[in-house]
Order: C-alpha cells, then sequence, then structure tokens
C-alpha cells in the first residue's frame, strides 16, 4: 500500500511539475557563471584561481531569495556554502588550511547548455600540490532546473580519475558537503532530517541514510535544503558526518571499511552522483520522500 501512494503521489507530482517548470539562463562572467531562474537570481558556480576548489555560493531559496546555505566564519572558514573536496589525499589537503597543502583547479568551466527548462554546466578539474604529483582529475556535470516555483534542483555527476595510487587516510572531510544557513540550523530553531525519520546531529551522525534536508523557518515562511545520494554511488548510502551548526556531508573517508585508509588504484574511476534541492516548507510538504523515489529511478 505503501508503494502505491508513492507512485501516485510521484506521478501527481510529476504532472503538477511540467506544468510549473520555470525558464532557467547561465551567463558565464570571468571566473564564475551565474544562474537565473525565471526573474530571480539563484547561485553562481565560482572557480577563481585564488580559492581552494570550485563551490556555489550563494544559493538562494525560491520564496525567500535568501541564501540557504552559508560562506565561512571565523571558526569554519574552510566551509564554502556548496562545495566538492577532500582531506588527507596522498599527504595534501583539498579540504581546508593554505592553498600550499592543494587545491583543486578548475580548468575547463563551460556552460553547455545556457537557457531553458535546464542549464547545464561542465567543468574538468585537477587536484595539485606544490612539488608533488596531481593524484586525481575529476569531471563535473551539474544540471540546474527548477520544476516549480516552490523548488529548484541542482544534480551534480562528478567522475574521479585516480591518476596515480591513491590513499586516503581516516578524515571527516570528505566529498560532497553544504554549509546550511543559520536560519535552517537546528542550532537556531531549525530541522535536521534524515530519510529514516532520525533528527539532529544526534539521531543523523554516522547514519547511512538516503537523504538529509535540512529546514527553518524564515519571514517568508519555511524553506530548506536536502541532498540526496544516488543508489548507484560507491559506498551507498554513506554514512553522514552531520552538525547541529548547520553541516551535512555524506562522508565514506570517515567510516573506511579498515577502518584506517581508502585506497584507489592508478586509473581506477568513481561515479558519484547527488541531488541538491531548494524547497519551499519543511520535508513532508516539499514532497522529498516521494522525490527521493523518483530520483533513485533515473
Amino acid at each position: 500500500m505503501k508503494k502505491i501512494i508513492l507512485t501516485i503521489t510521484a506521478l501527481w507530482l510529476a504532472g503538477v511539475m511540467n506544468a510549473q517548470k520555470q525558464e532557467v539562463s547561465a551567463t558565464k562572467v570571468g571566473n564564475r557563471i551565474d544562474v537565473t531562474i525565471g526573474e530571480q537570481f539563484f547561485t553562481s558556480y565560482r572557480f577563481q584561481p585564488d580559492e581552494k576548489y570550485p563551490f556555489f555560493f550563494p544559493v538562494n531559496g525560491p520564496v525567500s531569495g535568501a541564501g540557504v546555505t552559508s560562506m565561512r566564519n571565523g571558526q569554519y572558514p574552510h566551509h564554502s556554502s556548496l562545495f566538492f573536496g577532500c582531506d588527507r589525499v596522498n599527504g595534501g589537503n583539498y579540504w581546508q588550511e593554505g592553498l600550499e597543502r592543494g587545491r583543486i583547479i578548475s580548468v575547463g568551466a563551460r556552460i553547455v547548455e545556457a537557457k531553458g527548462e535546464r542549464v547545464v554546466i561542465e567543468d574538468e578539474c585537477i587536484w595539485k600540490r606544490p612539488d608533488a604529483e596531481a593524484p586525481i582529475m575529476d569531471r563535473r556535470k551539474i544540471i540546474i532546473s527548477a520544476p516549480s516555483p516552490e523548488l529548484y534542483q541542482l544534480d551534480f555527476d562528478i567522475e574521479m580519475e585516480m591518476l596515480i595510487d591513491v590513499t586516503i587516510q581516516k578524515t571527516n572531510h570528505s566529498l560532497f558537503s553544504a554549509r546550511v544557513d543559520p536560519d535552517l540550523t537546528v542550532k537556531q530553531g531549525g530541522v535536521m532530517i534524515n530519510s529514516e525519520g532520525k533528527q539532529g546531529e544526534k539521531g543523523t551522525f554516522g547514519v547511512g541514510a538516503a537523504w538529509i534536508d535540512c529546514y527553518g523557518e524564515r519571514k517568508t515562511g519555511k524553506e530548506g535544503i536536502a541532498i540526496m545520494q544516488h543508489p548507484s554511488n560507491r559506498w551507498y548510502p554513506s554514512p553522514w558526518f552531520t552538525r547541529d551548526y548547520g553541516f551535512m556531508s555524506p562522508t565514506p573517508m570517515y567510516w573506511p571499511e579498515n577502518g584506517k585508509t581508502t585506497d584507489l588504484k592508478k586509473g581506477e574511476k568513481i561515479a558519484l552522483r547527488y541531488r541538491v534541492l531548494i524547497h519551499k516548507g519543511d520535508s513532508q510538504e516539499a514532497g522529498i520522500a516521494t522525490l527521493f523515489e523518483q530520483y533513485m529511478k533515473e
């Protein structure tokens, strides 16, 4: 019965969203790509040469127009909104600390589809630090769409290719991550909930889950950001590293199979897919569980 209800709900949502899709457009401006949905600025993909890694900021909500992510602070200067990186890779750090420890360098950011029901951005990135062989190249494809006026969507397809043998020491800083705006955090009265119905850092930390959603109350009503990891991903469902102050990341390298390292061979390729939903309302009102059912079939 539950599957039937989810299927009916998914079909209804798909019909509603197809009728409400918003036009999306992208423009390259120097070392960033700006994305607009309808008449509203949504986000920028930033790949400046003096940054640790490419990232998205701001990431604005569909109703408030305000950011749902946060861009660093004095205590956590390495949290750059919505980003992808990793610490402790062959002695390098592609997550935090100075640029000399390691950088993820964009070498091919481009707009593939600039306007329509979606925009498509592609990039190639080299993981590099001085006086050391580059361990990884990643190729990323990002599809941005707006299924309805109350829901914005970013799809990430990322292929990591090992250029040499790679050893990643156990680290809580790995792969896809979001630093959430204070408005939406548990610390400020918001809700963090995973696909298993567990809430807050206490309930979600270290738990393998398909998705996590963070939402909170704003002057314009509830708004939130959810991250989904696709079932085809290596290590799915990765346990999550979460913090009530507003951080969430499916983090496989903190729970390696041997308890110490993740070892990858030269030439090995790892395909990872994530979906980020920026939505009005709470998880139930936004239909996050149903939207994941759709995603897992894609």
